[in-house]
């Protein structure tokens, strides 16, 4: 099981689902949300996650996009795509012990910034992983 949580604590999340798509996001969304150059993710089966403590505030950050924060102090949390009704991504950096998970490749690279340098020689997505297995 992974637990994880807001930084003010007024919100937390319990997940045990298997974690899949572990990924570091540079879409321009993902950064203006989180004020980061990227965001880390990682998916797990929307049936293996829930809430155990507060209630998260949710906008719809795209037409197909669903974004939860913590309304005390901001910390984005999860992620939820129309298009994938039975996964929800949650942050990394949430977790109690983000070093259990470690994202496996990078998504959105065609958005990444100029003066973020990717030498950690992880598979890279120009978008998603789905769009590149397409081809």
């Amino acid at each position: 099981m992974l637990s994880g949580g807001c930084f003010c604590g007024a919100v937390r999340y319990e997940t045990d689902g298997t974690p899949f798509h572990e990924t570091n996001c540079h879409c321009e969304i993902c950064r203006r949300t989180s004020g980061a150059p990227m965001v880390a993710w990682f998916s797990v089966p929307k049936t293996g996650f829930r809430l155990v403590a507060g209630k998260p505030t949710r906008f719809r950050s795209t037409a197909l996009g669903m974004r939860s924060f913590c309304p005390q102090c901001g910390t984005q949390l999860t992620f939820e795509n129309d298009n994938l009704p039975d996964e929800i991504d949650v942050t990394i950096v949430s977790l109690d012990d983000p070093d259990r998970l470690t994202p496996k490749d990078h998504t959105y690279v065609r958005s990444r910034l100029q003066w973020v340098k990717l030498a950690d020689q992880l598979p890279q997505y120009q978008e998603t992983r789905r769009e590149a297995h397409k081809k």
